[in-house]
């Protein structure tokens, strides 16, 4: 029996709702209507634009997109799960990405450049955390400000200039170049990093304790929980996950750069909300929230292959977010 099993009882009830019961039901139906919802947007590129959609390069650039929005977005469902918000994720993305491709760095080689990004993401999470966990800022200011002097950071490290991963180092590039199965490796890095996220949150204490916390934290600390660890620790995993990102941006772009990341953040937070994680905590799937990031990525690639501009794309992103969120709010005024 668990720690919150056990105090539970005796003081106010644990609002999580983790993955089983009556939410678990719901999510699974959720994540039928995602599935949907991209079948769809499949049908909508097929008709629209037949001859580019359905080919081979464009499915492998679909994943190859997806696949550094996702592993922030892993992070991302973590920290909102656990009643927080990250708005420092491209930030530190993009501040991860100009530490490891300097010159000082890279001279000690790739595994060094990739212990480097992962390394800064962690830190600066880290840090996020300190100061909302022990510093007792609100999460969104303390983010904000990361995110802020993040990028302005990673701009003064690389003189706003686009700094390019050196021949030496190509093994980095080769996550992006290299293929199994027709599927580039940094595909695969994705998936690892989803399964991960997937069994720790739904099959370990670390998970339970997350619902817990994001769902009551006075109740949380009641039923003996380090509050304020864990709440370190959820923003310390969000910037790992900066820190993996970083590497496989790199190995996409051939650089490390100020300018990348941006608006990231706005596509994670989307991605989970539309996956049926609560911006209040306490409830958050991963398969939910990599459907949602699925389903952005497409509608991405669809304005771009009919030749929509940039600020189409936002609007619609824009319009998407609201209406996930009113269709949450709905759902849970019928649950009540």
């Amino acid at each position: 029996m668990t720690e919150v099993d056990q105090a539970a009882p005796a003081g106010p009830r644990l609002k999580a709702a983790g993955p089983g019961g009556r939410f678990g039901r719901l999510g699974e139906v959720r994540h039928l209507g995602l599935v949907a919802a991209l079948i769809l947007l499949a049908i909508v590129g097929l008709v629209t634009r037949p001859e580019n959609f359905a080919t081979s390069s464009n499915l492998v650039s679909i994943l190859a997109l997806a696949s550094t929005i996702g592993v922030i977005t892993v992070g991302m469902t973590f920290v909102i799960t656990g009643g927080g918000i990250d708005l420092s994720v491209g930030a530190l993305m993009a501040l991860a990405s100009v530490w490891a491709t300097t010159l000082a760095t890279q001279s000690y080689g790739p595994v060094v450049m990739i212990v480097c990004a992962v390394l800064v993401g962690t830190g600066a999470g880290l840090l996020n955390g300190i100061l909302i966990a022990y510093g007792r800022m609100v999460p969104f200011i303390a983010t904000l400000a990361m995110m802020v002097a993040g990028r302005g950071l990673a701009q003064r490290m690389s003189n706003q200039r686009t700094q390019l991963v050196q021949q030496d180092n190509s093994m980095i590039v080769s996550l992006s170049t290299t293929r199994v199965l027709g599927l580039p490796l940094l595909v695969y890095v994705f998936a690892l990093v989803v399964l991960f996220g997937w069994l720790v949150l739904n099959r370990t204490t670390f998970g339970r304790r997350t619902y817990a916390v994001g769902g009551n934290p006075e109740a949380a600390r009641l039923a003996g929980i380090d509050v304020r660890k864990h709440t370190l620790l959820l923003y310390a995993l969000s910037g790992l996950c900066c820190g993996i990102a970083a590497v496989l941006i790199m190995a996409r772009t051939t650089t490390g750069s100020s300018t990348h990341g941006d608006l990231y953040e706005l596509d994670a937070i989307a991605a989970v909300i539309i996956g049926g994680t609560l911006l209040s905590g306490g409830r958050g799937t991963i398969i939910g929230s990599i459907l949602g990031l699925l389903i952005f990525t497409v509608i991405t690639n669809l304005f771009i292959l009919n030749g929509l501009n940039t600020a189409d794309q936002l609007i619609a992103k824009g319009a998407i977010i609201v209406a996930a969120v009113l269709l949450q709010r709905r759902s849970l005024k019928t649950q009540t």
